[in-house]
């Protein structure tokens, strides 16, 4: 059992290691401000795929709405939680504005969903785990380079940038351990339930901050246009054809 654990745990950090790509892009190639802009779009549009073509046909197949819905409110209770936590983070971050804290709130968001899903399917058979951990880390590398570029726009230094991508390995190691143990000897009511709270947490940090973050550089708007409908597009076709 410990040795299927580590192997859970390895397939766990590939999503975290394909946004530690996306950070060491971000932190060594020089860009103008609206690459920021589409950047975040795109990875609004992996966060929105994510919901829409992965996590909610798994969800409504499984359970019933009014558990969805009250599962949904939930986590969308929790992104306010979240966002006056940020706003109490601020002067730790050089007065960074709430927003940029709470797009790095929605990657780390979408990581602990990969890491949730990879530690439950691993559960179930080792190439599911597999499969959900490789189609992750390619969607991921948007998500690491966007929130690093808006870190950077917001000042706060390198050496918090990388603590905070680096604890998005303890975040996903968390996530997957949680998925392995507690998620995946449970039945799949309380799994897909789980998942509808990161689905209410996920929507409403996307919608209410990190798309107004891609705004903020006021990139022109067929770049953002492109930029979301190429993170959506992406995404879909990587669940479609990667994914079991």
């Amino acid at each position: 059992m410990l040795t299927d654990f580590l192997l859970v745990l390895t397939y766990a950090l590939l999503p975290a290691g394909g946004n530690l790509i996306g950070v060491a892009l971000a932190e060594h190639l020089r860009s103008p401000r609206w690459v920021i802009g589409a950047a975040l779009h795109g990875a609004a549009g992996i966060a929105i795929a994510l919901v829409a073509v992965d996590l909610m046909p798994r969800i409504l197949e499984t359970i019933p709405m009014w558990v969805i819905v009250i599962a949904f409110l939930c986590g969308a209770g929790f992104s306010l939680l979240l966002w006056q936590g940020a706003r109490a983070l601020r002067g730790q971050f050089g007065g960074t504005r709430t927003g940029a804290l709470m797009v790095y709130i929605v990657i780390g968001a979408d990581l602990f969903s990969d890491g949730l899903m990879t530690g439950a399917g691993s559960a179930i058979t080792s190439d599911l785990g597999l499969l959900i951990g490789m189609t992750q880390a390619v969607a991921n590398i948007p998500g690491g380079f966007a929130t690093t570029k808006n870190l950077q726009d917001n000042k706060v230094p390198r050496g918090r940038r990388w603590l905070l991508c680096f604890f998005m390995f303890l975040l996903v190691a968390a996530s997957a351990t949680m998925g392995f143990w507690l998620l995946g000897g449970q039945n799949d009511f309380v799994q897909h339930a789980a998942l509808a709270f990161i689905v209410g947490l996920l929507l409403l940090a996307t919608i209410e901050d990190m798309i107004p973050e891609g705004d903020r550089p006021q990139p022109s708007r067929w770049i953002s246009t492109l930029s979301f409908a190429g993170g959506f597009v992406g995404l879909s076709l990587a669940v479609a054809y990667l994914s079991l």
